[in-house]
């Protein structure tokens, strides 16, 4: 079963995934944490991590899909936060930088990319990367037929 933890994409990846027929078999829930406090509050992310690191970074993204994870009892999930634009950006976190994370059982993994383009494209950018990202990841779990 997979879960989401969604920020700047504000649900759309979780969206995504139940326009497919059949997701009901695979998909456990979609968690936004647009704010902060929902970060900690929906998803354990420990407020010092997210002082210390800002609520767009590698250790919130990889704590938001660690809590997914737990928080769901989903064996996968994905987790994202970002600028989206077109304000909120800054020298070191330009608008369409966005953080990935990925949990895969025990394994967690994270990455940055930066999209180019308005509030619109950059989200949509996030939700292929992240759905994309996820798939790579899962196919050396996937058994031989």
């Amino acid at each position: 079963m997979m879960a989401t933890a969604e920020s700047c994409t504000g649900g759309l990846i979780a969206a995504a995934c139940t326009s497919l027929a059949g997701s009901s078999q695979w998909f456990e829930r979609g968690m936004v944490s647009y704010s902060n406090l929902a970060k900690t509050e929906l998803l354990d992310v420990p407020a010092e991590l997210i002082a210390q690191h800002g609520a767009v970074s590698e250790p919130v993204a990889r704590a938001m899909a660690l809590g997914a994870c737990a928080r769901s009892g989903a064996q996968v999930a994905l987790a994202v936060t970002g600028v989206a634009g077109p304000g909120g950006g800054s020298v070191e976190k330009p608008v369409g930088l966005v953080w990935f994370g990925w949990q895969l059982g025990n394994l967690g993994v994270a990455e940055m990319r930066v999209f180019p383009g308005d509030r619109a494209a950059i989200r949509a950018a996030t939700v292929r990367h992240a759905l994309q990202g996820l798939l790579v990841r899962l196919q050396p779990l996937r058994p031989a037929h």
